[in-house]
């Protein structure tokens, strides 16, 4: 199942290609009025070529590589609108601020550009949302609880996944014996081939040697967590529990990531908090401008529920208290509002880095007060301390918001659990290009 990310982006990369040469020989026919020769084609080739590098880098920041992105419909125009003009701007840039290609196509630039923006919208809008819903496979989903249902509506919601139920078969309403029943004659009739199991069902568990049986027939048995968990991108947190803890989160399995991950940590964290010394000034005189101190320290906690201080720009008249902001919320001071949008806010954030309280990447760190409430109210809370905490996370990249309520938080969690588990340098990257994404979305919004 999961191999469909890589086949979907690969798919898409390879018809931005097309799309992208294609503009660039149709901007000949268009600039000279007629069929450019090989020669004239490859002089201009080899620096777009740069640029359509440089176009792959801005999509795939913006997350135009990305599977879930054909069930974003109502996104997809304005992801697609602010990705080419970030390309088109590093388009210009390379061209006239770097005197490198020997060429300055003015006329033909610009052509260039108005060409690969048309072709790159009707290929992503009119086709390529299409790629994925001809290969879905038909599946039938054995459970019951509202876990198992919500799979069920958000797998056949998501048109890029390479698999759809057909059936659903609820067992809180049918005996073991029926469920077989019924399952065997849905595959008997050819219906699907595909059984997605919550083999953690007590009662599914009692007839697994039975259902087992169909597997001489070609039928292909999943766990419905598994497909929970590459669909969502985060952990159920039904599996919970110690025994999936001492099997999933391990200090071991991750030492020597752990050690790279601190260099990386230092690496960037000190050349960047040097680059951006200069802009202290002139945002510590805007927010004194509006009275008060220009800096925030708040008690948060970390590594091993160890209490860190942590160090912001002030964003808002009131200390905060770990109460939720809501829309246009007054606390918020305008110089503030600025700050949050830009994340310049957190600019202090990298000496934590530096001393090591904080990751670049890593769980967000909560209050302490907040972390006692979500302890009592939501089991395993805690764990997510098991690793130092971080500036950008997996959560945050996958809400617009910080939570606002407990069930929110419990969902924040599955996803910290799910970057605890699966931890790695191309997920690292991953985050960080997310996030860059939201950064230049705010920008281009």
């Amino acid at each position: 199942m999961r191999g469909h990310r890589f086949t979907y982006g690969l798919s898409l990369f390879l018809g931005d290609l097309v799309v992208w040469y294609g503009a660039l020989w149709a901007s000949f026919v268009v600039r000279y009025f007629s069929i450019p020769s090989w020669n004239d084609f490859a002089r201009h080739a080899t620096p777009y070529t740069i640029i359509f590098v440089a176009w792959f880098l801005v999509a795939y920041v913006f997350g135009l590589y990305e599977s879930r992105m054909l069930s974003m419909k109502s996104k997809l125009a304005t992801t697609l609108f602010n990705a080419q003009f970030f390309s088109a701007v590093a388009a210009i840039v390379l061209f006239y601020a770097i005197p490198f290609f020997g060429i300055a196509p003015k006329t033909f630039l610009f052509i260039n550009l108005v060409l690969s923006t048309t072709g790159t919208f009707a290929w992503r809008i009119l086709i390529a949302r299409h790629l994925g819903v001809r290969v879905r496979e038909r599946a039938i989903l054995v459970g019951s609880g509202d876990e198992t249902r919500r799979l069920f509506r958000v797998v056949n919601d998501a048109q890029y996944y390479p698999l759809y139920f057909a059936h659903y078969c609820d067992t809180k309403t049918l005996s073991g014996e029926q469920v077989i029943s019924w399952v065997k004659e849905f595959v008997r009739q050819g219906s699907a081939k595909v059984i997605v199991l919550d083999v953690r069902n007590e009662q599914i568990l009692g007839i697994l040697p039975e259902l087992y049986k169909l597997s001489f027939s070609g039928v292909h048995f999943v766990d419905q967590h598994v497909i929970h968990e590459d669909i969502t991108e985060s952990v159920p947190l039904s599996l919970l529990g110690y025994a999936w803890l001492v099997e999933h989160i391990s200090r071991r399995a991750h030492v020597g990531y752990d050690t790279m991950k601190r260099i990386m940590d230092l690496s960037i964290s000190i050349p960047l908090f040097i680059f951006t010394v200069p802009l202290y000034i002139p945002i510590i005189i805007a927010i004194r401008r509006d009275g008060g101190p220009a800096f925030f320290v708040q008690e948060r906690v970390g590594k091993d529920n160890k209490r860190i201080f942590i160090a912001k720009f002030r964003t808002m008249t009131t200390m905060d208290a770990g109460i939720p902001l809501a829309p246009g919320d007054k606390r918020v001071t305008k110089v503030g509002r600025f700050l949050r949008v830009s994340r310049l806010d957190e600019l202090p954030q990298l000496i934590n880095v530096i001393a090591g309280d904080l990751s670049l990447i890593g769980p967000r760190p909560e209050v302490p007060s907040l972390v006692a409430k979500y302890n009592e109210l939501i089991p395993y809370y805690d764990v997510r301390h098991f690793i130092t905490p971080g500036l950008s996370g997996w959560a945050q990249v996958h809400h617009e918001r910080p939570p606002q309520t407990v069930e929110e938080t419990r969902e924040k969690l599955a996803y910290d659990l799910y970057y605890l588990q699966h931890r790695s340098f191309m997920l690292d990257l991953k985050i960080t290009l997310r996030t860059i994404h939201t950064l230049l979305s705010r920008v281009g919004a």
